[in-house]
C-alpha cells in the first residue's frame, strides 16, 4: 500500500510540476487535462483507501524517507493513513477535482491559465501532505506548503494593488499563527525527545503532570502550554478570532481558489490538527476552554459581519468564518468527530455556494456587487437552484447535510461540560438565526426582486457552460445525500475510533449516539428543537427585509448608524492592525533606525571612531614640525618628566 499512498501524494505534485515548467509546450488543454488527471487518479486511489479502511483495514504508520538523523531525533516523511485521514484525503481530492474541472470555464480567457492549474495542483499536494503526515516535521511542511501556494493564488491576478494587498496580508497574518505552532511543536520535542506522532501522543499525561516556569512563581502544565500554542496555529490557517481578517480579502483570487481555500484546504487544516491532536487536548481542560471560547465568538461575530457585506463572494467568506467557528466549538467540546463530520458536509455546500457565486460572476461579466443582480434565476436556472441546495444545506435545512451535522454539533455542545460551553452553545444556537438571515439574504437580492442588471451585461446574459455546471451539479448531489448517508456511521458509530481519543468523561456524542434511532428520527426530532426554528426565522426576516419591504433596511441602517459603522468597519480589527500594529511597527522601526543606526552605530561607534583617530593624527600631525630645537626641547621635557617620577617613587 505504500505505493498508492505515495502516488496519492505525488500525481498532483508531477502534474503541477509538468503544468507549471511545461505550460507552454503542452498548452492550455495539455496543462488543464494533465492536472486533472493527476488529481483524479488521487481522488480514485483516496477513494480506494477510504474504502479499505471502512472495511477493516488496519492503520498504516510508518516512515518512508529518512530525512537527517540529529543525535536521537530522527527527521522523517512518514504516513499515518486511518480513518480520519482517509476522509481528509476524500475531501480534499473530491473538491479539488470538482475546482481542477470549474476552473477551465471559468479561467478560460485568462492569460496565466497553465500557471493556474500548476498552482492549485500544487496546492493540492501540500494539503495531501499535511493530512497524511504521521509526524510533526511533515507536518509543518505541509503547513507551511499551504500557506506559500495561497499567498500565490490570492495574489494570481497580480497587477491588482488589492490582490498584492491581500496576498501580503493572508501571508503575514498566518506567520503570527504559524510561529505560535512552531512553539507548540518546539515544546513538544523539547520535552519527549520526539516528533513522531504515537510517541508523543503516548507521553501526553506525562506531560500533563510537567510543569513549566515561563515567569517566576507561575507554574503552566507544560501540555497546556503546548496545545494553547498550537491552537494559535490552528487560529490562523482556520481563521479564528482575532487572525481571522486575513481571510475576507483574500476574496481578491479568482473564485476557483476561493471554493479551495474556504471549502477543503487550507481553512479545514487548522480543525484537522486540532482533532489529530486530540491525545494532547484531551488531557488539558484550559487548553480545550480556550478553543471552545475562540470558536463561539468567531462562530457568532463574524456571521453578524455577512449580513452587510455587498461583495457577492464576502457574503459567502464570512460565512466560511463562522462554519469553522463551528467547528472550533466542537473541537472545544471535546466532540471532534462532529467537527471532522460538520467538516466534510461543509467542504461540500461550501465549494457549491462559491462555484454558483462565480458562476454569476461569468454571466455579469465579473461583476460582485450584489446591489448591481436581481432576478437571475430566470435566466441562470442551473445556478439558481444548486444555489438555492448549498443555501439550504448550509441552514440546516432538514435531510440535507449540513443538516445532520450542524445539529449535531450543537446537540453536542449543549452536553459538553468543558468550562464555557454554555456561552458557546447560546453563541452557536443564535448564529443559526445568523446563519439563516445572511444566507437568504443572498439569495434574494441576487436571485429574486427586481432586475439592477447593467445593461450591457444583460444583452449577454445566459447560463454558465456544462464545465461550470457540471461541478455544481455533482456539488449539489454531495450536499444533499452526503450526511444522509454517513450520519450513523462517521458521526454516531465507531468510525474514528483508533484516530481520535477522547476521554470518556469529556465525550459528549457518546450520549447522543445512544439516542440515535436512524436518520428518519432524527430528522423528526429536529422539529422540537429550537434551531429549525431560529433557521425558519432567518429565512422569513430576510424575506420581509429584501422583497416584501426592501425599503427598510437603508432606513434601519441609517437609524443604526452605530452598530452598523461597527459591522462594515469589521469591528476595527483591520484599522487596529493597521494603525496600531503595523503603524506602531514602523514608527519603531524608524526610532531604531534614527537613534540606533544612524546616531549610535553609524554616529558614534563608525564615524565617532574615525573622527576620534583624524583628532589624534591631526594633533600628532603638528607635533612633527621638522624643527631640532623642537625635537631637543621635547626631549628635555621627557627626560624631565622621567627624572621626576624617579625621585617621587624614591
Amino acid at each position: 500500500m505504500e505505493n498508492t499512498y505515495l502516488t496519492i501524494v505525488l500525481a498532483p505534485l508531477l502534474a503541477a510540476a509538468l503544468a507549471g515548467l511545461f505550460g507552454k509546450k503542452i498548452g492550455r488543454a495539455g496543462a488543464h487535462w494533465v492536472t486533472i488527471i493527476g488529481v483524479a487518479v488521487s481522488f480514485a486511489l483516496s477513494a480506494l483507501v477510504l474504502y479499505r479502511q471502512w472495511n477493516g483495514a488496519p492503520i498504516y504508520n510508518g516512515p518512508v524517507y529518512e530525512w537527517a538523523v540529529l543525535g536521537r531525533s530522527h527527521f522523517e516523511i512518514g504516513f499515518l493513513i486511518d480513518h480520519l485521514t482517509a476522509l481528509m484525503m476524500v475531501v480534499v481530492t473530491f473538491v479539488s477535482l470538482a475546482v481542477h474541472v470549474y476552473t477551465i470555464g471559468y479561467m478560460r480567457d485568462d492569460p496565466g491559465y497553465q500557471r493556474f492549474f500548476s498552482y492549485i495542483s500544487l496546492f493540492t499536494f501540500s494539503m495531501l501532505m499535511l493530512v497524511m503526515s504521521n509526524n510533526f516535521l511533515q507536518l509543518f511542511f505541509g503547513w507551511e506548503a499551504v500557506g506559500v501556494v495561497s499567498y500565490l493564488l490570492i495574489g494570481f491576478w497580480y497587477t491588482r494593488p488589492t490582490a498584492i494587498f491581500a496576498n501580503l496580508k493572508a501571508f503575514l497574518v498566518n506567520r503570527v499563527g504559524d510561529f505560535g505552532f512552531l512553539l507548540g511543536i518546539a515544546a513538544l520535542a523539547t520535552y519527549t525527545g520526539t516528533l513522531d506522532y504515537s510517541m508523543v501522543f503516548a507521553k501526553a499525561e506525562t506531560l500533563a503532570a510537567t510543569n513549566i516556569e515561563l515567569v517566576a512563581g507561575a507554574h503552566w502544565s507544560v501540555l497546556t502550554l503546548a496545545c494553547i500554542c498550537l491552537f494559535v496555529g490552528a487560529m490562523g490557517k482556520s481563521a479564528q478570532m482575532p487572525l481571522h481578517v486575513w481571510l475576507p480579502d483574500s476574496m481578491e483570487g479568482p473564485t476557483p481558489i476561493s471554493a479551495l481555500i474556504h471549502a477543503a484546504t487550507m481553512v479545514t487544516a487548522g480543525i484537522f490538527m486540532v482533532a489529530r491532536m486530540s491525545p494532547l487536548f484531551e488531557y488539558s481542560e484550559v487548553a480545550l476552554s480556550v478553543v471552545l471560547v475562540i470558536g463561539a465568538l468567531t462562530a457568532f461575530l463574524t456571521g453578524l459581519l455577512g449580513i452587510v457585506q455587498q461583495d457577492i463572494k464576502r457574503v459567502i467568506a464570512y460565512s466560511t468564518l463562522s462554519q469553522l467557528g463551528y467547528m472550533t466549538v466542537a473541537l472545544g467540546a471535546s466532540a471532534y468527530g462532529a467537527a471532522i463530520f460538520h467538516l466534510m458536509t461543509h467542504a461540500a455546500f461550501k465549494a457549491l455556494l462559491f462555484l454558483a457565486a462565480g458562476s454569476v460572476i461569468i454571466a455579469l461579466h465579473h461583476e460582485q456587487d450584489i446591489r448591481k443582480m436581481g432576478g437571475l434565476s430566470k435566466y441562470l436556472p442551473i445556478t439558481y437552484w444548486t444555489f438555492v441546495i448549498g443555501t439550504l444545506a448550509l441552514i440546516g435545512f432538514p435531510g440535507l447535510s449540513g443538516f445532520f451535522s450542524k445539529d449535531a454539533l450543537i446537540d453536542a455542545v449543549a452536553h459538553s461540560e468543558t468550562p464555557g460551553a454554555q456561552i458557546a452553545y447560546w453563541a452557536v444556537l443564535l448564529g443559526v438565526f445568523v446563519t439563516s438571515l445572511y444566507s437568504f439574504r443572498l439569495l434574494f437580492v441576487v436571485f429574486h426582486g427586481e432586475e439592477r442588471i447593467d445593461h450591457h451585461a444583460k444583452e449577454h446574459l445566459h447560463e454558465s457552460p456544462w464545465v461550470v455546471t457540471l461541478p455544481l451539479i455533482v456539488l449539489a448531489f454531495a450536499s444533499v445525500f452526503a450526511g444522509w448517508a454517513t450520519v450513523s456511521t462517521v458521526l454516531f458509530g465507531d468510525f474514528f475510533r483508533g484516530s481520535i481519543f477522547v476521554l470518556r468523561e469529556h465525550d459528549p456524542l457518546r450520549e447522543l449516539g445512544a439516542d440515535f434511532h436512524g436518520q428518519v428520527v432524527f430528522v423528526i426530532d429536529a422539529f422540537k428543537a429550537p434551531a429549525l426554528y431560529l433557521a425558519a426565522a432567518g429565512a422569513l426576516v430576510a424575506w420581509f427585509l429584501y422583497l416584501k419591504r426592501p425599503d427598510l433596511p437603508a432606513r434601519w441602517q441609517q437609524r443604526f448608524s452605530g452598530v452598523y459603522r461597527l459591522l462594515t468597519n469589521k469591528y476595527y480589527f483591520d484599522w487596529f492592525n493597521e494603525n496600531v500594529l503595523a503603524r506602531g511597527g514602523r514608527l519603531f522601526g524608524t526610532f531604531l533606525w534614527k537613534v540606533g543606526d544612524q546616531a549610535v552605530i553609524d554616529g558614534a561607534v563608525v564615524n565617532g571612531s574615525a573622527k576620534t583617530v583624524g583628532l589624534v593624527a591631526s594633533v600628532a600631525r603638528g607635533l612633527q614640525s621638522g624643527y631640532l630645537y623642537h625635537y631637543a626641547f621635547a626631549m628635555i621635557v621627557g627626560l624631565a618628566v622621567l627624572v621626576g617620577w624617579l625621585v617621587f617613587r624614591g
